[in-house]
């Protein structure tokens, strides 16, 4: 038996009027599809929860922060659709970007604090994207229950503030992480993994030195590992590789103490603000690029200034465009058409 798809707001409001006027629970498990078993063990969680489920399946263009990533996400609508039906998933909801975000649409809802720190800090808008889209969502389903993986824990965090302080009447079920053999977590884009990524993914990298997560600790973004604290870190990075760590990030540190650590440990160091001596460095490209203006730090060395450069092409664009110098006679289709094509 197939599960019932409603595509818009109205036909998707129309099936949880129903369930309202018998007294069903109502369940939702928001998606982006590609549906794996992390996700179905969060439908079966609904399906224990809640009388009725809604399942939606949404790629969010708003929490992409790169266009080719939006595009190479994966969409299986019919097989995420055959593996929900033998659950018993009453409803698939898949609406489009035009349903979702009609022309003219200018609200993002955004959850401050949570949303800059972590992977925030390196995926600018994402989470406001994300927060838009589910606090939609919940508005348009009106369910009772909502369920979210754990491995998700930034974004589970986020959508508990946001029902909090938005007073939205729906109770957040958080559901442990379902993990391969191997202890990596389940997730859609792990198909995109190449054979060699796919082997060290279970591995974790870790960090020492200044860890972003926890700047408002150290009073913000200062060097690390002055005087004693210097063999605290050393510590730490002998710690993390015994523990089984495949790489260490260095960030922040006196430069010596990084060459120490190199030395000191057999995995290999990434640096960022450390030591030449790494076996590797990192830059975030909008800070290597010039794109990201208001913050930069001491470590950094940009190579352009794309940022400068774009705001200086949109003025010059606009100033055309208010001047009708755009389009000018080599950007249109003159002498195209035929005479007697219009009278």
């Amino acid at each position: 038996m197939s599960v019932p798809i409603a595509r818009t707001v109205s036909e998707l409001r129309a099936v949880v009027a129903q369930w309202r006027r018998s007294g069903a629970t109502i369940g939702i498990v928001p998606t982006m599809g590609a549906l794996h078993d992390g996700h179905l063990s969060l439908v079966r969680k609904a399906l224990e929860r809640a009388e009725r489920v809604i399942v939606t399946l949404f790629v969010n263009p708003k929490q992409f922060n790169s266009p080719a990533d939006l595009i190479a996400y994966p969409r299986t609508e019919s097989e995420d659709a055959a593996k929900l039906a033998p659950l018993g998933t009453h409803l698939l909801y898949v609406p489009d970007a035009e349903e979702m975000y009609p022309a003219g649409f200018a609200t993002v809802v955004s959850v401050s604090g949570i949303s800059e720190c972590l992977c925030g800090a390196f995926r600018p808008g994402h989470f406001n994207g994300v927060a838009t889209v589910v606090a939609k969502l919940f508005l348009q389903a009106g369910a009772d229950f909502a369920f979210f993986g754990e491995k998700d824990f930034q974004q589970l965090q986020l959508v508990r503030r946001l029902v909090r302080d938005l007073d939205i009447p729906i109770t957040i079920v958080p559901c442990p992480t379902v993990r391969e053999a191997d202890g990596l977590a389940l997730s859609s884009r792990n198909v995109r993994l190449s054979p060699a990524q796919r082997a060290i993914a279970p591995k974790l990298a870790s960090v020492v030195g200044l860890t972003p997560q926890a700047v408002n600790t150290f009073g913000g973004y200062r060097v690390q590992g002055r005087g004693a604290d210097a063999e605290r870190i050393r510590r730490d990075a002998r710690a993390v590789t015994e523990a089984g760590a495949f790489s260490l990030v260095l960030e922040k540190i006196p430069e010596q103490l990084a060459r120490q650590i190199t030395a000191d440990i057999d995995i290999p160091t990434i640096g960022i603000g450390a030591s030449p001596a790494c076996d590797g460095q990192i830059l975030v490209s909008d800070d290597m690029l010039g794109l990201f203006t208001s913050f930069r730090p001491k470590f950094v060395k940009r190579y352009a200034e794309l940022g400068e450069q774009a705001e200086a092409a949109i003025a010059a664009y606009a100033t055309d465009v208010r001047n009708r110098h755009f389009p000018a006679v080599e950007h249109l289709y003159v002498n195209a058409l035929k005479a007697g094509d219009f009278t």
